[in-house]
């Protein structure tokens, strides 16, 4: 192969990694004797980390490959570092959980990288047939995750509500992209928009067609009317996984909807605006009022994890560079939170098993002071309060939403935030003043690491945003 041909790799060489990586532990765990899950867990983290590396010394500017269907650019670095974090924290949070519950698997951490190439392949489409590949090759790994755990019949059923229902998300942006290509004969985003932005409204059928695209979009950030699925996956599946699909999907999610809704539609701004109010209105609505009354906690996160991206879609809502600088920024905070509170999730253990209910949680300051500590400052975080690194979060996206005029908008998100504070006080109340429960077993290493992470980037985050909100710029920025 000549130079000019492996120039033409340089774009995709942190998804080259992944995928001949993956392709190689497959092989390690297939023949290697003994126990092979752990080698093939370490070292699976040690290819995101490389993939990572070599996704910051990649030549800076615009990349292209494929013919301009896979683009890297400041926007695609960004999401695709949260990514990576996101799925290598989540494999580092399940070894312990996999030892306790006898679940070592070496083919989860094989498929987890799977999906994260789809996911990295998501965050640079710039056509929509790039964007079904990397949809479809993020999606398939994690129905089988999610149903992983094969002797338990609840993590069997999520893996199947998951699978029935991302097949109907599937079909629906499907149609939704060849309504949108029959409409402007194309499927580049970059011609998409060009051929949308002719003057005049947009066509009924390309309207039609954005409505499909953006149910699907909806399906994969859990955002309602399309949310159905979240409460029972979180809850069914094994809870490692759970923080996986809390964090890293999210962000590939999240970034598909912002470059489909920039990149292609960016003449018709004020018909796809509209759907994007609601399904935010919506979401915030329904992530503050439905968690009120769960007991179980990983219920209780998909409810909230639903509302956050309600809060983050406003940002997008807005369309301007300041509102997708706003979404990136919420992004990285909330993964931070989440994976944080997973830590603690992950570490209510006694020796009848891992438990999941709230009430579980009372007396934790007494018995486990620092890890209250650091619960209570992350759920603080979640409800959006000063100076906690969530403020920042959702400070950012509301400004961008009242600059933008969308004053409403921009009110129910801060009534939101109000109602969902409830439920995050409640947990908070429940391990401060309740009488102690029975006492959960030592925090394994790892999770002790990662709570430490996440707690203090959300402690001290106001001393020094700097940093995260200047590369979230110019992050949003690149796509404008």
């Amino acid at each position: 192969m000549d130079t000019a041909h492996l120039a033409r790799l340089i774009p995709v060489l942190p998804e080259i990694v992944l995928g001949v990586g993956a392709a190689a532990l497959l092989m390690l765990g297939v023949f290697q004797s003994g126990r092979p899950w752990r080698m093939v867990d370490y070292a699976a983290i040690a290819l995101l980390a490389v993939a990572a590396i070599i996704l910051v010394l990649l030549p800076a500017g615009k990349l292209t490959g494929f013919g301009g269907s896979f683009i890297v650019d400041d926007f695609a670095r960004f999401l695709k570092i949260l990514a990576l974090l996101g799925s290598a924290a989540a494999i580092a949070m399940s070894l312990d959980y996999a030892e306790h519950v006898r679940q070592q698997r070496f083919e989860y951490s094989v498929l987890i990288l799977l999906s994260t190439l789809g996911m990295m392949m998501l965050i640079s489409a710039a056509d929509l047939i790039a964007l079904y590949l990397g949809l479809e090759l993020m999606s398939l790994p994690l129905y089988v995750v999610a149903a992983s755990h094969r002797d338990s019949l609840r993590s069997t059923e999520a893996g199947l509500k998951y699978f029935v229902l991302g097949a109907l998300s599937s079909g629906m942006l499907l149609y939704g992209a060849s309504l949108t290509y029959g409409f402007t004969g194309t499927v580049g985003f970059a011609s998409i928009a060009h051929a949308a932005g002719q003057g005049g409204p947009a066509a009924i059928g390309l309207i039609f067609g954005i409505v499909f695209l953006f149910a699907g979009f909806c399906f994969k950030v859990s955002a309602v009317p399309f949310h159905m699925w979240t409460p029972d996956v979180y809850e069914g599946a094994p809870t490692p996984v759970t923080a996986f699909f809390a964090a890293a999907p999210k962000v590939a999610g999240i970034a598909m909807f912002v470059r489909v809704a920039v990149m292609a539609f960016p003449g018709i701004t004020s018909e796809w605006q509209q759907i994007v109010v609601f399904v935010s209105i919506a979401s915030m609505a329904l992530g503050a009022f439905a968690a009120i009354g769960q007991r179980n906690i990983k219920r209780l996160m998909a409810y909230s994890s639903i509302g956050h991206m309600g809060f983050a879609l406003i940002g997008l809502a807005a369309g301007t560079p300041e509102g997708v600088q706003g979404v990136l920024v919420y992004m990285a905070i909330y993964i931070t939170m989440t994976l944080g509170v997973f830590a603690v999730i992950l570490s209510m253990r006694r020796h009848s098993g891992m438990v999941e209910s709230i009430d579980q949680l009372a007396g934790l300051a007494r018995t486990h002071p620092a890890t209250a500590f650091f619960l209570a400052m992350l759920l603080f975080s979640m409800a959006g309060i000063p100076p906690l690194a969530g403020f920042f979060a959702k400070f950012y996206v509301f400004l961008a939403a009242i600059k933008a005029g969308l004053y409403v908008l921009a009110v129910i998100g801060v009534l939101a935030s109000v109602v969902g504070a409830y439920y995050y006080l409640a947990i908070v109340k429940t391990m401060y003043f309740d009488e102690p429960a029975e006492g959960f077993y030592n925090m394994p290493y790892e999770l002790r690491v990662l709570l430490a992470i996440c707690g203090l980037f959300n402690i001290l985050f106001f001393v020094y945003p700097g940093p995260l909100v200047g590369v979230a710029s110019a992050a949003a920025h690149s796509l404008f």
